[in-house]
């Protein structure tokens, strides 16, 4: 419900997550006024039923090793490279910005800001999303522009408000680092060019995939560990269920799988939804995409405020009211609205246990840092 654009569906994928290898958004249909109210009571009933049981059907608990990236194979030099490289500055432009800095991997995979802090200062357009689990998601960015991890790397290296950086400029830096030639050498073994941009994305992607958050409560109470969630908790996975919440953020993310428009009953607030941010619109330019966005992955949920692509929302309760009323036209209880914000605190996983590395030091024929200015784009 957090972070996402909506709790009923405007598209439907024929799948809601399994496949963690596929990257391709499925065929979408546009669904009737009545298909989206019958929605709203999907979950009638669901607390009557065993909640173990209907939860069972909707949700699968995040597993407890990394999954393997789609023509991407892994290998542990691989890894060890993909995490020094996510965690080298001199990616950007400034020396100063690394991946790390936006999806901090000791604060919930993000950077718990508005909106990131990038080259010259200067504030991205919406709130940055966890790097945590992100690889179960069907697609990276909030407006879902990039297919894959692979994809997603490349991007903020190149952004002009995020690393301001070039490939070229990318590839002479590593090529200027004995240690850095060295190990690309060993990640990607009988290649002829091995230090090159797509590599320094492919590395980058099976060290994210290895940032994953097993082990919730909530995925104990998958398991059989009914015990796992509390009374309370319990009751507001049901009302997750019942409201319908679930018919967009399931599987094993709870999210991330496909795309809805943000006020499907009720548009919120200009703060909350910027009118200048069109979503998946920019990237489709077809007018039914309009406020359209990625429905955000809840794991870890209480750990990445604040909320929504706006990050303009700092309280949990806040938002999962904002999301009722929004996208399901329900203003829900105080009583629901904690219910729900305690259910979704089970959510949080086994951290990542991320030990920083020590990064190779420049050389003399290393490119220099560029100077940041606020003028800087």
């Amino acid at each position: 419900m957090i972070q996402s654009a909506s709790a009923i569906p405007h598209v439907v994928s024929a799948s809601h997550l399994s496949d963690a290898g596929s990257r391709f958004v499925n065929p979408v249909r546009i669904l009737t006024l009545a298909t989206l109210l019958s929605l709203i009571g999907i979950g009638e009933g669901v607390a009557g039923a065993d909640l173990l049981e209907q939860a069972r059907q909707q949700f699968k608990p995040i597993p407890t090793s990394a999954p393997e990236i789609k023509n991407n194979p892994s290998n542990p030099d691989k890894v060890t490279l993909g995490k020094m490289l996510f965690f080298d500055p001199r990616l950007s432009a400034s020396h100063l910005i690394s991946c790390n800095t936006c999806h901090n991997v000791g604060m919930g995979g993000d950077d718990n800001l508005e909106t990131s802090v990038g080259h010259g200062w200067a504030k991205g357009p919406r709130n940055a999303p966890t790097a945590f689990n992100a690889v179960f998601n069907v697609a990276q960015f909030w407006d879902g522009r990039a297919e894959d991890l692979k994809a997603q790397a490349k991007g903020p290296v190149q952004a002009g408000v995020e690393m301001n950086n070039k490939p070229e400029q990318v590839e002479k830096s590593l090529r200027s680092i004995p240690e850095y030639v060295a190990q690309f050498g060993k990640a990607f073994p009988g290649e002829k060019e091995p230090v090159s941009f797509d590599n320094m994305a492919k590395a980058i992607e099976v060290f994210e995939a290895t940032l994953i958050t097993p082990n919730a409560r909530f995925d104990q109470f998958l398991g059989g560990k009914r015990e796992a969630l509390t009374d309370e908790e319990q009751k507001g996975l049901a009302l997750f269920m019942e409201k319908g919440c679930s018919s967009c953020h399931n599987g094993v993310n709870m999210g991330g799988q496909d795309y809805y428009p943000f006020g499907v009953v009720e548009k919120p607030g200009a703060e909350i939804l910027p009118p200048g941010d069109q979503g998946r619109f920019a990237v489709t330019k077809t007018a039914n995409d309009s406020y359209v966005f990625r429905a955000a992955p809840l794991r870890n949920i209480a750990l990445t405020g604040p909320y929504f692509h706006s990050g303009k929302v700092w309280s949990l309760e806040q938002a999962v009211a904002i999301m009722g009323q929004s996208q399901l036209g329900q203003k829900l209880t105080d009583p629901e609205v904690k219910s729900i914000t305690a259910f979704l605190t089970t959510l949080t996983g086994d951290q990542p246990k991320v030990e920083y590395p020590i990064l190779p030091a420049s050389t003399g024929s290393t490119p220099k840092p560029v100077t940041m200015t606020s003028e800087a784009k």
